[in-house]
């Protein structure tokens, strides 16, 4: 992880690789031309004022996600200018900009700044909120997979991730401004563990080796861990995640994972699907499927990092964690199209298609989360291909079985800067899953898939608690090329929203 330091330091004297400054598409009274943003106001000076015009002369236009560099000004012992597109500026100046701008300008140019050892963020910086989302975006842009490389020889060619990055504006005496850098760190530290958990090949994390992490985070933030293996799985009769789990020589796992604040009985659930390889089953994947199927346990890598950064940030509720974990093969024990699981809330499923399994190790979860009867219960899931077809590659469809809920869940997405849309649950949907064998089939029509497994989920939660469902089949992996602060590869996609939602949680603002 890149280190961040809060400075109060004057641009010119700064002995860093690089000083990062922000540009934007100007508008209104400041014209359409490029405009130098707020924290660039040294380097504009010692360049006589003429920056912007120095910029357009080499191309730059001020758009989201560009990229300028050109020699810092005489007197700047850094010897790097980078300027980053902040997009269009804001109407209301005095506003500032958007946090997810600052976020995504940040990640870009950490991003941009690999193989550096150290560079200073001037960017606009106007409060608290506003270095809390520089902070994510250095660290999450900053991000690095290499655990399956030999680095020695790319750190050599100077691909090393952005070592050290100094926030200038900040005050690091301030009390908001500490507070903010210390939460935007737990945060983005947990998201990027779920993007490595996400990016580690299924051969080396299972459901074993993944609740042995799990259980290992718990231990080091004072969280309370339950693993549950076969046997306890079969003695409790959790037959969806059995049934899904049977054809793999890895047993599944149900992990609990609760973290309690003495001051606060609020208690959110979370529920994440873990499947750490995802073949289809007998109802085998195509060919072209199955090499992105390491990601279909994003979800429970979401909770997971979630209930560690409540911890780290020793937020005032009660969170529980539950990761529903197995591995999808096909093998003469697996579960077949036709066979019927009883599930742990005593109701049959018709097992129509396995590749439909994420709905059923979820369904046995959330049974399980709800016999505590907490005041809401969040699942989280790269469940269907039928949100992506509606949704794409970069927004998340979020479900619920209680409008008011929907709404606030969507809300605290954007205010984390997670794409996110509302979806609807329409009950004429639920015949389609009418099965003349079992009470229920795993499939209905086909579509509207998305919502259909929405509405199969829904079977399962408790009488009376309020759920929302979280489908990111679309953003939880990025098989392009990187963006923003957003890698490609495994994107930790909904970790932010989970931490916003506990937080409403233990302000009393969530339902």
């Amino acid at each position: 992880m890149t280190a961040l330091t809060l400075s109060t330091a004057a641009a010119p004297g700064l002995r860093v690789d690089a000083l990062v400054i922000g540009v934007a598409k100007g508008s209104g009274s400041k014209g359409a031309g490029l405009v130098v943003a707020p924290g660039a106001e040294a380097v504009d000076h010692a360049y006589d004022g003429k920056l912007a015009g120095v910029l357009e002369t080499l191309g730059a236009s001020g758009s989201e996600g560009e990229v300028t560099k050109l020699p810092a000004p005489s007197g700047f012992k850094a010897p790097l200018v980078v300027a980053v597109g902040l997009g269009a500026l804001p109407e209301d100046e005095e506003a500032g900009f958007d946090g997810e701008a600052l976020r995504k300008a940040a990640g870009i140019a950490a991003r941009a700044l690999a193989g550096s050892k150290k560079a200073a963020f001037a960017l606009p910086l106007a409060d608290a909120a506003d270095l809390g989302a520089i902070a994510e975006g250095v660290l999450l842009g900053a991000y690095s997979f290499d655990a399956y490389k030999d680095t020695a020889g790319e750190r050599k060619n100077g691909k090393a991730p952005l070592a050290e990055a100094a926030l200038l504006g900040a005050k690091p005496r301030d009390k908001a401004h500490k507070a903010a850098l210390e939460r935007a760190t737990a945060v983005s530290e947990e998201l990027n563990r779920a993007r490595d958990l996400i990016n580690t090949p299924p051969n080396d994390l299972n459901p074993e080796s993944f609740a042995a992490i799990a259980t290992a985070a718990a231990k080091e933030h004072g969280i309370k861990v339950q693993v549950l293996d076969e046997k306890a799985l079969a003695k409790g009769g959790y037959g969806g995640i059995l049934g899904v789990g049977a054809g793999s020589a890895a047993g599944p796992r149900l992990v609990k994972l609760t973290y309690t604040h003495s001051r606060n009985a609020k208690h959110l659930a979370l529920v994440g699907k873990g499947i750490t390889y995802d073949s289809g089953g007998i109802s085998l994947k195509p060919a072209g499927h199955n090499e992105t199927m390491k990601c279909d346990m994003s979800g429970a890598a979401a909770v997971f990092a979630a209930v560690v950064a409540a911890a780290r940030l020793s937020l005032e509720v009660n969170v529980t964690g539950w990761l529903a974990l197995a591995e999808n093969m096909p093998s003469g024990s697996a579960t077949r199209p036709g066979d019927v699981l009883r599930m742990f809330s005593g109701k049959t499923v018709e097992v129509l298609n396995t590749d439909a399994e994420g709905r059923l190790v979820l369904a046995d979860a959330l049974w399980a989360a709800s016999q505590e009867k907490p005041d809401a219960i969040v699942d989280v899931a790269t469940l269907t291909g039928a949100m992506v077809l509606a949704l794409g590659n970069r927004t998340f469809g979020v479900m619920a079985n209680d409008d008011a809920f929907r709404a606030a869940v969507v809300e605290a997405a954007e205010e984390v800067g997670e794409a996110s849309w509302p979806m609807p649950l329409p009950e004429h949907l639920r015949k389609g899953m009418d099965s003349p064998t079992a009470d229920i089939a795993n499939m209905g029509e086909r579509m509207g898939g998305g919502l259909v497994a929405g509405l199969f989920l829904r079977e399962f939660v408790g009488e009376g608690i309020t759920w929302a469902h979280l489908d990111i089949a679309g953003p939880a992996f990025n098989e392009g090329g990187p963006f923003g602060y957003t890698p490609k590869g495994g994107t930790g996609s909904a970790v932010r929203t989970l931490v916003r939602l506990a937080e409403l949680t233990a302000a009393g603002d969530l339902g």
